[in-house]
């Protein structure tokens, strides 16, 4: 068994708590579809914000919605870089896993795909 980081982040519509939890669920919601995740081997998860989204906490609505509720979960601002990206939700998933690292799969949606184009390419 391994112990993997997913990355992953999505791009929120506008700075509300129903636009973080639509963000927060469709993200991790591929995220475990695409790597097939059991909670169960879910180690923690760590959220990062813009500072342009501060209305709620990711980890609310992946606990409420996805049943993250043993998981344990941090979130944070992301550093203000200038010129980085807006209104952006960044997360990493640490699971154990029998999956090597070419297997997992990263997920980046809306306008965070840019954040690595190489991987929507594949």
């Amino acid at each position: 068994m391994y112990t993997r980081g997913i990355r992953g982040a999505i791009t929120v519509d506008s700075d509300s708590p129903e636009c973080i939890k639509d963000a927060t669920v469709e993200l991790l919601g591929e995220l475990i579809e695409k790597n097939n995740i059991d909670l169960n081997d879910i180690s923690h998860t760590i959220f990062t914000l813009t500072n342009d989204l501060k209305s709620a906490f990711p980890a609310k609505f992946a606990r409420e919605c996805l049943n993250f509720s043993q998981v344990p979960m941090m979130c944070f601002n992301e550093l203000p870089v200038n010129g980085s990206l807006e209104k952006c939700l960044r997360v990493l998933v640490v699971v154990n896993t029998q999956k090597t690292q070419t297997e997992i799969k990263h997920v980046y949606l809306k306008g965070a795909k840019v954040l690595r184009a190489d991987l929507n390419a594949q």
